[in-house]
């Protein structure tokens, strides 16, 4: 069956996702990060594209971008190449890294514009991995406070008002909201059945078998189980296998 073509935005801008395949993580530590961010803003020279929003999670990635001189399908199998080449080099593995190819979908104007942005940089909180956007390392937000890297900032910050500061902390009031914001989303449809599901939560725990997990001290504890659904287990599989309750599971 032939592929249905993508939506095509009438003013270039796209919320686009790369995920790992088969869930898997595509960053393992903090070089893996910057050097994916390296690779955008390389190719965002030599491409032309714009981003204003990003988000890299564990094991996929959200961005707000607006098409340059190049196809987007060029610009992602660029960046792909490139990084997962290093990758595989650096981890000593090889074959495919990203789940087949990127899910984009076309944004038309500026109330989805900003709530494709808010979305992406409350993509960690909604995660369960930080609880507070401030605080997430890998994500634009923090472009728009100090000094911007890859973003055009200065676009964004103009439709929040012409003086700087004001715009700035309407800019963070805007992306704390509360919300029910909905777009395409990164939902766990990957499954990954209990077997795997223990290795890797004896790997992340440092544990012998699942259930020690109740023993572990809170703090860690908590880390542990905020990994575990970064990593794609659900939270009904980690409260099945860790005897820890859904309620502590699902306010982590």
């Amino acid at each position: 069956m032939p592929r249905r073509a993508r939506e095509k935005s009438s003013i270039g801008i796209y919320h686009v996702m790369l995920r790992g395949i088969n869930g898997q993580t595509i960053f393992e530590d903090n070089e893996d990060y910057q050097k994916f961010i390296e690779t955008i803003k390389k190719y965002k020279e030599i491409c032309g594209y714009d981003i204003y929003a990003y988000c890299l999670m564990s094991n996929h990635i959200h961005l707000l971008i607006r098409e340059g001189i190049e196809d987007l399908g060029i610009v992602f199998k660029r960046i792909g190449v490139r990084y997962v080449h290093w990758y595989n080099w650096k981890h000593k593995r090889s074959g495919h890294l990203f789940q087949d190819r990127y899910k984009s979908e076309a944004v038309e104007n500026d109330k989805y514009f900003l709530t494709v942005l808010r979305y992406i940089h409350q993509n960690p909180i909604k995660a369960g991995i930080e609880n507070d956007i401030r605080k997430y390392p890998w994500s634009s937000y923090n472009e728009y406070l100090t000094k911007n890297v890859i973003c055009d900032t200065k676009f964004i910050l103009s439709i929040f008002g012409k003086d700087e500061k004001k715009a700035i902390e309407l800019f963070k009031k805007f992306n704390m909201e509360e919300n029910n914001d909905k777009c395409f989303e990164y939902e766990e449809r990957v499954k990954i059945d209990d077997t795997e599901a223990t290795k890797i939560i004896i790997e992340v725990a440092r544990v012998e078998n699942t259930i020690q997990v109740q023993s572990i001290e809170k703090e860690m504890r908590d880390k542990v189980i905020k990994e575990l659904k970064s990593r794609g287990l659900s939270i009904r599989q980690i409260e099945r296998l860790t005897g820890v309750s859904f309620g502590v599971i699902r306010k982590l």
